[in-house]
């Protein structure tokens, strides 16, 4: 066994031979981490005694384990340590000696007095990744607790979501921490490049925070804010910019249709027999249907009238319209294997523990990712990891050797 968790019936995927200490918690750092491990990196979950919390949160759970904690966690090994127990850090600094990668979200300082805050890791490990998760930065924000709902308020983002007579609403999953950790998984293949390229083999750290990941992920509507001076308002299930682009009622059911460009909405309105829309002075551009949309809205919900949501699905895609059923999430996962995405994956080697949950949304052609292992129990593979420090060299500078010659290797 080479490495921890490895299997070795599992095909070359893009980021063999890459070792992550993760000492994530929750969401970002592990999903940011699950997907380094999907692409064939060896990923070392350092949780504490108690383990990560997400394994209890429940409901829903599978086996008596949290699925939060299954969604985010699968192709790592777990180790538990104590980072007050001597021994332990000990251990959790032979892994980080071996490691390309080293994530993190604990509290800014947290870390400090493990010696391994941002500038103690580069003293002692200079070619590591070294990638921080905090909610707020490490300013003003450092003492805040980055809680995902506390993002969503404070981005902005919670203001421009709901209908503009009711109260401001969240997203129904913690999005910025998933946008957070695409930005750290992007991050730290970035620095990887980097250290690659460069001729020293120096790592860095890597930066990031929930609130700033946010400000980027609302695109267009915080951009309008810094380009034009434009603060956006809730506007329902509307588009600021667009429109007909939102749920629509039918005869029986809401349909989502999103109309992007003048010759969608010609097809739209000749499918839905008024095609007269097209022609006429309040709706041929963009801009003049964002202006009269309370007006177009009334002569659309008329034509739709006619038929139901089916009806009008099959018929739109026919002509190339953009439109969608509202369908709920066990639905959403059938309807993607009915097109053939085969949403769900079997995780777990054959003969070992197997969970199902959802595939890696990245195709490649040549090493595509695999799912070798389950998430694993608290400190299932604590056996697997020493073995794999006992027999694994170091990959430290040798200046580095040599202010710390009693290091385990």
């Amino acid at each position: 066994m080479s490495t921890p968790g490895s299997q070795a019936a599992s095909p070359r995927r893009p980021l063999d031979g890459i070792v992550v200490a993760d000492f994530s918690r929750v969401l970002a750092g592990p999903y940011a981490t699950m997907l380094l491990a999907d692409m064939g990196a060896t990923v070392i979950k350092v949780e504490s005694p108690n383990g990560d919390d997400t394994r209890l949160w429940m409901p829903p759970e599978r086996d008596g384990i949290g699925t939060y904690y299954l969604s985010v966690n699968r192709n790592k090994s777990s180790i538990a340590l104590d980072l007050a127990d001597e021994q332990d850090l000990r251990t959790a600094y032979a892994i980080l000696d071996r490691a390309d990668v080293f994530v993190e979200n604990f509290k800014p300082g947290g870390l400090a007095r493990f010696g391994l805050d941002a500038e103690s890791v580069r003293e002692r490990w200079p070619r590591l990744i070294h990638a921080t998760i905090t909610g707020f930065g490490t300013a003003g924000g450092a003492s805040m607790p980055g809680y995902d709902l506390l993002v969503q308020g404070m981005s902005g983002f919670m203001h421009v979501t709901g209908h503009p007579d009711a109260d401001p609403q969240r997203a129904g999953v913690a999005i910025f921490d998933v946008v957070t950790g695409l930005h750290t998984a992007v991050g730290i293949l970035a620095a990887l490049l980097e250290r690659q390229g460069s001729g020293d083999g120096l790592g860095q750290h890597v930066a990031l925070n929930l609130l700033s990941s946010a400000l980027s992920g609302l695109v267009n509507q915080t951009t309008g804010y810094a380009a034009a001076g434009d603060n956006p308002q809730r506007l329902g299930n509307d588009h600021p910019s667009l429109y007909p682009y939102g749920p629509f009622p039918t005869a029986d059911q809401d349909l989502i249709i999103c109309v992007g460009n003048d010759h969608q909405f010609a097809r739209l309105v000749q499918t839905l027999g008024v095609p007269e829309l097209a022609a006429d002075p309040r709706f041929e551009s963009v801009l003049l249907r964002n202006q009269n949309r309370d007006e177009l809205r009334v002569l659309m919900v008329e034509a739709l009238a006619a038929g139901t949501a089916d009806h009008w699905f099959q018929r739109l895609q026919a002509v190339g319209v953009p439109c969608a059923p509202i369908l709920d999430i066990a639905q959403g996962v059938q309807r993607a294997d009915d097109l053939g995405l085969e949403p769900v994956v079997p995780v777990g080697a054959p003969g070992t523990r197997q969970v199902p949950l959802i595939r890696n949304p990245v195709s490649f052609s040549r090493t595509p990712v695999a799912y070798p292992k389950a998430p694993p129990h608290l400190d299932e593979d604590a056996a697997d990891v020493r073995a794999w420090l006992e027999a694994t060299p170091a990959r430290r500078h040798d200046a580095d050797r040599a202010a710390d010659p009693e290091a385990v290797r």
